[in-house]
């Protein structure tokens, strides 16, 4: 889990399974930063930073103390809730907000890591605000005040104990393990890879090619697939024997060809535009062999394929998904290299960019495959109109890659996904912070917020930034330290379902001595690229643009009192291509283009650059 704050310093970094780096800042009114300033010893001249430019006030991270820490002269009701957004008034040298969070998921759901993480049954909650019972919490006489909201809960005597010896630790890792599992034990090699493969006219287009010898000549998009099919099924069959394969193919009708042993079922008509008949079609169609039994037939179905009339994508993915959700974990690879054109999911033409009209289709099959626990990735052609902006969002809620594809490139890209593993599915983040803490861009403008994950894979990170209403900033700067705490619940693969509860309290600091140079930059550039991304895609264009300018100018200071390290420079060019793809719609039009989407999905679930999981900056996107 990585935190990275900016007006209330707190840069956190746990040292469980998640990497966090977290630092509350709290902007102050001028006197007391001079005051502050006044208390310090003085430095040597060379080691002073730079003059602070104008002081821009944000509504930045500092947990305002709960009302059962205030004075009993303040006033009991709440203070209003602050306008939901980033610079409010003047009165912080930072001109962006750093209060950041990131959540290393993919090291989180690992539990066999948890070596030092302390194991219970049963989660206790608060009654107001739920918050977990940590060993760090106050528990006297058998009542437990809520560090976060203040609340009196009750407590049995073991509970008391457990807690009393512990409260003085800024740390704390717990696991709850339910005594039983609502699901059956699921063998971890019992997953199923299924290739969705447009086989519609337009996979006839060619495109010259070098060969082995250096001459020239000319591929269909079809055999291109072809090739990159054989291919992933080889290297299945080398690396997983035991997993099985599953091959569907989509043109004005879809055809379930399964592991290649069984008679083919055939979906055409008005099959195409039933939701239910197709997902009981998928569903009922069993894989009973491992690719190791199946590897000639199957390949001999991909060698017989031949192309030709429309696009019924949506039915397929259905009909794909359908089979692959009798294996949690398992996967389906859509390669196309067009729009959907007839049945379920076809796409119309349209100017607009949010997401309320993109065919609904799509929203509740991407929920379903969550539920199931499959994952889509979504592979088309370059120099293609496919509305990946619309069939992307499969890919995006479940986890999967988003990505385009010459000939050249696409057997890399198949290969890639179809050894995406699953390490946990259904899973779910709760970050709670102390009232007073609210979360800009979030829907739950208060103290905490969830956020539903789904499927995760390895390396997924994901952000939250979090500020201090103005009303709370004097209470917060009268505490050193504040908690926080992430549940994360999930189930591992062999269906456990698990709950993870991690707490700790961090110092609170001002942005006026808070070093621009220290920041956590990492953090703070991945969070900017995920952030702006989502806002981009949700229509949101104009607050997306706002944040950007607010990190490059962050950067810019950042650069004046050190060196812009190499990764550092990747950050930047995300931001770069983010802002001419704002600059694009704002300007030109209201829809993205498919090369845009690609990228606008890919920075969505951006990770850090050390990460082989972090999008390259594509060079190829200039504005025109």
């Amino acid at each position: 889990m990585d935190f990275a704050c900016s007006h209330v310093v707190c840069n956190w970094r746990p040292s469980g399974a998640a990497s966090t780096g977290v630092s509350v800042i709290v902007p102050q009114h001028d006197k007391v930063i001079v005051k502050q300033q006044e208390d310090q010893p003085k430095q040597p001249p060379h080691s002073l930073p730079p003059p602070l430019p104008p002081r821009v006030k944000k509504s930045l991270l500092a947990p305002p103390r709960p009302a059962f820490l205030t004075s009993p002269t303040r006033p009991s009701h709440p203070p209003p809730v602050p306008p939901r957004v980033d610079l409010v008034k003047e009165g912080c040298a930072l001109t962006a907000n750093v209060n950041v969070v990131s959540l290393g998921v993919g090291k989180l759901v690992n539990v066999r890591r948890a070596t030092e993480t302390e194991s219970f049954e049963s989660l206790l909650l608060c009654g107001k605000c739920s918050a977990a019972l940590s060993r760090l919490s106050l528990v006297q006489r058998n009542v437990w005040l809520c560090e976060f909201c203040g609340y009196e809960n009750g407590v049995s005597n073991g509970v008391r104990r457990m807690c009393v010896s512990h409260t003085s630790g800024l740390f704390s890792d717990e696991l709850y393990l339910p005594t039983q599992s609502e699901d059956a034990y699921q063998n971890l090699e019992d997953t199923l890879v299924v290739f969705c493969v447009d086989i519609s006219g337009s996979m006839s287009v060619t495109t010259e090619v070098a060969t082995v010898d250096g001459s020239e000549t000319y591929k269909s998009r079809l055999e291109g697939i072809q090739d990159a099919l054989k291919r992933a099924v080889s290297s299945l069959l080398e690396q997983s024997p035991n997993s099985r394969v599953a091959l569907v193919t989509f043109n004005d009708e879809v055809v379930i060809y399964g592991d290649g042993t069984r008679t083919p079922l055939i979906l055409r008509d008005w099959a195409l535009v039933d939701y239910d008949h197709l997902w009981q079609q998928g569903i009922g169609y069993k894989i009973p062999h491992c690719i190791a039994e199946t590897f000639q037939h199957l390949t001999q179905r991909i060698d017989n394929l031949s192309e030709h009339g429309a696009t019924s994508l949506g039915p397929a993915v259905l009909a794909s998904v359908a089979v692959a959700s009798r294996y949690p974990g398992s996967k389906v690879i859509l390669c196309t290299d067009g729009k959907a054109n007839i049945g379920l999911g076809k796409i119309e033409e349209t100017p607009f960019l949010d997401s309320s009209h993109t065919p609904h289709f799509y929203k509740q099959l991407a929920e379903q495959a969550v539920n199931s626990g499959v994952i889509i990735s979504v592979m088309t052609f370059e120099g293609t109109d496919c509305r990946l902006a619309d069939i992307g969002k499969l890919a995006d809620a479940t986890g999967g890659r988003v990505n385009m594809v010459s000939i050249g490139t696409v057997a890399a890209e198949i290969q890639l996904a179809s050894t995406d593993n699953v390490l946990a599915t259904q899973a779910k983040a709760t970050l709670i912070a102390p009232s007073g803490v609210y979360f800009p861009y979030e829907d739950e403008n208060n103290h905490k917020v969830t956020t539903d994950i789904g499927n995760v894979t390895k390396g997924l990170e994901i952000t939250f930034q979090f500020a201090v209403k103005s009303n709370f900033m004097a209470v917060f700067l009268q505490r050193d330290l504040v908690p926080f705490q992430i549940q994360l619940s999930f189930k591992t693969r062999d269906q456990q379902r698990f709950t993870r509860v991690i707490t700790e309290k961090r110092p609170v600091t001002t942005c006026s001595q808070l070093w621009p140079g220290s920041l956590n930059m990492a953090i703070l550039g991945v969070h900017c690229a995920q952030l702006c991304a989502r806002l981009t895609m949700e229509g949101h264009v104009q607050d997306a643009q706002r944040h950007l300018k607010a990190q490059h100018d962050l950067l810019s200071q950042v650069s004046k009192q050190r060196p812009i390290q190499k990764e550092e420079t990747t950050y930047t060019n995300w931001m770069d291509t983010l802002t001419i793809i704002c600059d694009d719609i704002t300007t030109e039009s209201q829809r993205l283009s498919d090369e845009a989407a690609k990228i606008i999905y890919q920075m969505k679930r951006a990770t850090s650059v050390k990460s082989n999981n972090s999008p390259a900056s594509d060079k190829r996107w200039k504005k025109k």
